[in-house]
């Protein structure tokens, strides 16, 4: 049993730092039934919550608890209330921030106008002001902007974008360039009304001489720098050199064991350079008509080969998918210029960058850096296997041709320019074009393993004639095919190698006229891109 004393002891004091929270309850003298909870623990401020008689119960004082926390996150987190009428003014500032860097990101690179956009520019200026003086009629303002322009208004401005040529959205100004645009200054650049160029009117070619000497497939032919002569090679694995005036054989030349596919004659040193499908390059002294170097590396057969025509380097290619630059004096591989995944059908050579392009039966066209040995453009237009490439002598074009088309492209960055399309298709005969030439006439010829040929407009693809070749008496029509072809010199004779054996020599009509033999053209608004 407890005592007396014990049972009636008052309560010993604990400080508040070590007294666990306590509920203490005291009544109102008016209101028995109404309790008021108290908590007293430590520095927290005493908070009175009305409770009902189940505040005795755990879900009273959970209830008690909640109520408590919801008010302390409103003091917490609406302290502000009285400043939230600028957050609009905040979220201007954010979205001007977004629209500048936007404006940044896509703009950056034309913030000023093309040179030749500016100069028209000027120049329909300056005929408005020759016309009608400044009597032009402002252009009506919007009555209500945007919320966007509002923004774009307010952005300080850059002494460059405040000029006439910056490009930065504003509102349409009486100063209008192209006055067939409505709206001002909202065009950046107006796209030009296509317009197909007219060609240049070329007297037809005709067939002048066939020489018969080969006893294979013509696959190569090279003419010499003074025009004097022109070197062919064959299946029948002979070298022959030509007199280009008469047609006569001068010489020929045996060491390969393979059909000689790939001839170029040096125009600085007395040099002929050969290549063919037993993987050999050589190099002939045409003074002892011998072989005085080799160039050993290809790992197949040697497809073409080509001359710098500055630097003493040899660019061959093959059926290693690769195109090798060769030391002409050393015999070293100074590059493998490695990146096809085919045969690399032809090579050329050019001062400027791209001082190699080479093309492969990938479908690619490969422009390539010399100095580093590595690609600095791939083109990849072409849908079908690439069997020939040519250069213009005068400008910096040049062109290709597949089964699918012939393109032409600019450089040094390898722009596709315009697609060669006659009434027939690229051959129009479905056949596959494997030798092309260009002269300094504009002049440039296809010819294909049907014995198709085509004449071309070089500044407009218009094909202003076509002619089938005509076989060796006593040849199968299935040797009409073209393998190789070069202009001469003087752009005036075109020389052929055919699958008849046979070497035949073109040139000019030179009774043709503009009214004997008008040009049949007519301009299409059609145009193939890519």
């Amino acid at each position: 049993m407890l005592s007396w004393a014990n049972h009636h002891s008052p309560p010993t004091q604990t400080t508040p730092s070590t007294m666990p929270p306590k509920r203490a309850s005291k009544r109102t003298s008016k209101d028995a039934d109404v309790t008021e909870d108290v908590v007293m623990a430590g520095n927290t401020p005493e908070v009175a919550v009305e409770s009902t008689p189940e505040d005795a119960s755990p879900v009273g004082e959970l209830k008690a608890i909640l109520e408590r926390s919801a008010k302390r996150t409103r003091e917490l987190f609406a302290e502000d209330q009285e400043n939230i009428s600028t957050a609009p003014a905040e979220e201007q500032a954010s979205q001007r921030v977004k629209l500048q860097s936007k404006i940044y990101d896509e703009y950056r690179q034309v913030q000023v106008l093309p040179y030749p956009l500016l100069k028209r520019q000027k120049e329909q200026m300056e005929k408005k002001k020759a016309k009608g003086g400044s009597t032009a009629t402002p252009a009506p303002e919007s009555t209500a902007d945007s919320g966007v322009e509002k923004i774009l208004d307010g952005m300080p401005k850059k002494a460059q974008q405040q000029q006439q040529q910056a490009l930065v959205m504003h509102k349409p100004t009486v100063h209008n360039p192209f006055p067939d645009t409505p709206g001002g200054g909202s065009s950046l650049v107006r796209r030009p009304v296509p317009r197909a160029v007219r060609p240049d009117w070329h007297a037809p070619w005709k067939l002048m001489r066939v020489i018969s000497g080969h006893q294979g497939w013509v696959r190569s032919v090279a003419v010499e720098p003074g025009n004097t002569w022109f070197a062919t090679g064959a299946g029948d694995r002979i070298i022959k050199i030509w007199d280009l005036a008469s047609g006569k054989l001068k010489l020929s030349l045996t060491g390969h064991i393979g059909q000689v596919r790939g001839l170029a004659v040096s125009p600085r040193h007395p040099y002929l350079f050969s290549c063919g499908d037993d993987k050999m390059v050589k190099c002939w002294d045409l003074e002892t008509n011998k072989v005085i170097r080799h160039y050993h590396g290809h790992l197949s057969g040697v497809y073409a080969l080509d001359l710098h025509p500055t630097l003493d380097v040899l660019v061959t290619s093959g059926r290693d998918a690769t195109a090798r630059v060769w030391d002409m004096r050393t015999k070293q591989a100074v590059h493998t210029l490695s990146g096809h995944t085919g045969t690399v059908s032809a090579v050329k050579c050019q001062e400027a960058d791209p001082q190699v392009l080479t093309s492969s039966m990938d479908s690619t066209v490969r422009l390539w850096d010399l100095a580093a040995g590595k690609t600095m453009t791939t083109l990849t237009h072409h849908k079908k296997s690439v069997r020939a490439m040519a250069l213009h002598p005068t400008e910096f074009t040049f062109a290709t041709a597949s089964p699918d088309n012939i393109k032409q492209w600019k450089c040094p960055e390898g722009q596709f320019m315009r697609n060669f399309e006659g009434p027939g298709g690229v051959t129009g005969g479905g056949g596959i074009v494997n030798a092309m030439a260009v002269n300094a006439d504009n002049v440039m010829f296809t010819g294909a393993d049907n014995g198709a040929m085509g004449f071309w407009d070089w500044k407009s693809g218009h094909q202003f004639q076509r002619l089938d070749s005509l076989v060796q008496p006593g040849s199968l029509d299935s040797e009409a095919g073209i393998f190789c072809a070069s202009f001469d010199k003087t752009g005036l004779r075109l020389i052929t190698g055919e699958a008849d054996k046979t070497i035949k020599i073109w040139k000019e009509d030179d009774e043709a006229t503009p009214e004997t033999h008008p040009l049949d053209w007519k301009p299409s608004l059609m145009r193939k891109r890519y």
